[in-house]
C-alpha cells in the first residue's frame, strides 16, 4: 500500500510517500480501507520531532482516518466488515489501510461523508473535551474562543453554541471573523488590536456589560492566554487546549486566587486513554449534533494523499481555515 513514512524526524519536505507492507488486523483491531484522512496541526509537529509524542522510527503519521472496515481481528464487537467508520489514532492514518484498536473506531451516520468524518475527529473531540468535559459550559454563559477560525477553534464555536452559550470569536482579521460568524459566533473580538493585554480585556468587557467572560477556550497560548486571564469574569474558567502561538504561557498564582478563576487543561489523548467511556459518549453526542445540523465541519481543501507535503506546509504558513483533508482515491 501507499503510505507516508517518517524514517527520521525532520522538515516536512524530507518525508516521502512510499510503498510498504499492508497492516493486518490484530486482536481487538479493525482493518480499515482508508478513503479520507484529516490533517491536524500536531501532525506537522510530530513529523519534525517537535510534538510531545515521539514514535519509534520509521512510522506512519496521522491521527484521523475514515473508510470502510475490510476485516476485524478476534474479539472485535464495535464494528464489522463493510461498516463505514472513522478512527482516531495516535499515528498511522496517512496510508491506504489502517489497523486501529476497536475502541478508537466509530461507526458513521449514513448522512456523514468520509471527508467530513475525517475532518471531525481530532478537532471536534478536542473541542468537546475543552468545552463540555473540562469547561463545563452552561446555557446562557458567555464563551470566548481564541483562534476561532482554525479547525479546533471553529469546532469550539459550534459546540459551545450547540450547548446554548453566547459565543465570542477571537480572530485576527475580518475574513476570519466572518467565517466564525457563519459557524454560529454571536460576536467577534480582534486579537490583533494594539496592546493585546489591555485591548482584549476592553473588548470582552464591552461585549459583556463590564462583567467579563465566563469561559475562555484557548488553543493559541502566548499573549492571548496572558490577556485572556484579565478578561475573565469572577469565577471564570480558562481552558488550555494548545500553544499554536509557539509560546507556553505561565499563570500567576496570585491572579488566579484574587479573581477566583480556574485554569485547566484539555488533553484529548489522555482522555481517550483514561476515560474511554467519556469519549464514547462525546463522539455519540457529536454525531447526534451533526445529524441535527448543529455542527458542520469547514473543509478548506481536499487534496490527494501524494500532496501531503503541501498540505502540511499550510500549517507552518498559518494558512488554514477550518480543516484540510487528504483522499486516497479509493
Amino acid at each position: 500500500m501507499r503510505a507516508v513514512v517518517v524514517r527520521e524526524f525532520g522538515p516536512i519536505e524530507s518525508h516521502r510517500l512510499e510503498r510498504i507492507e499492508e497492516p493486518v488486523a490484530g486482536d481487538g483491531e479493525a482493518l480499515i480501507d482508508v478513503h479520507a484522512i484529516g490533517l491536524n496541526f500536531p501532525d506537522s509537529l510530530m513529523v519534525q520531532g517537535l510534538y510531545q509524542t515521539r514514535p519509534d522510527r520509521p512510522f506512519v503519521p496521522g491521527r484521523d482516518a475514515a473508510g470502510t472496515v475490510a476485516a476485524t481481528g478476534a474479539g472485535v464487537t464495535r464494528c464489522k466488515p463493510g461498516d463505514r467508520v472513522v478512527a482516531q489514532v495516535t499515528y498511522g492514518a496517512y496510508a491506504e489501510r489502517l489497523a486501529a484498536p476497536q475502541e478508537r473506531c466509530f461507526v458513521l451516520p449514513d448522512s456523514m461523508a468520509f471527508p467530513t468524518a475525517a475532518a471531525m475527529m481530532t478537532a471536534y473531540n478536542t473541542a468537546y473535551v475543552a468545552t463540555v468535559v473540562r469547561g463545563r459550559v452552561a446555557a446562557g454563559e458567555t464563551v470566548l474562543v481564541a483562534g476561532a477560525s482554525g479547525g479546533v477553534g471553529l469546532a469550539c464555536v459550534e459546540v459551545a453554541k450547540a450547548k446554548g452559550a453566547i459565543v465570542i470569536a477571537g480572530v485576527t482579521s475580518p475574513e476570519k471573523g466572518a467565517l466564525a460568524t457563519a459557524h454560529g459566533a454571536d460576536h467577534t473580538l480582534d486579537l490583533a488590536a494594539g496592546d493585546l493585554r489591555e485591548a482584549l480585556r476592553r473588548q470582552a468587557f464591552a461585549l459583556t456589560d463590564g462583567r467579563g467572560v465566563d469561559l475562555i477556550l484557548d488553543p493559541v497560548g502566548g499573549d492571548v492566554f496572558d490577556a485572556g486571564l484579565r478578561a475573565l469574569a469572577y469565577a471564570g474558567r480558562m481552558v488550555i487546549i494548545g500553544f499554536a502561538s509557539g509560546r507556553i504561557p505561565e499563570a500567576k498564582g496570585h491572579y488566579v486566587l484574587l479573581k477566583n478563576i480556574s485554569v485547566v487543561g484539555a488533553p484529548l489523548d489522555i482522555h481517550f486513554r483514561m476515560e474511554p467511556a467519556t469519549m464514547d459518549a462525546a463522539v455519540a453526542d457529536l454525531m447526534a449534533m451533526f445529524t441535527r445540523g448543529e455542527i458542520r465541519p469547514e473543509i478548506q481543501a481536499t487534496w490527494p494523499l501524494e500532496r501531503f507535503q503541501e498540505a502540511l506546509g499550510r500549517f507552518a504558513a498559518r494558512d488554514v481555515r477550518g480543516k484540510i483533508v487528504l483522499t486516497t482515491g479509493r
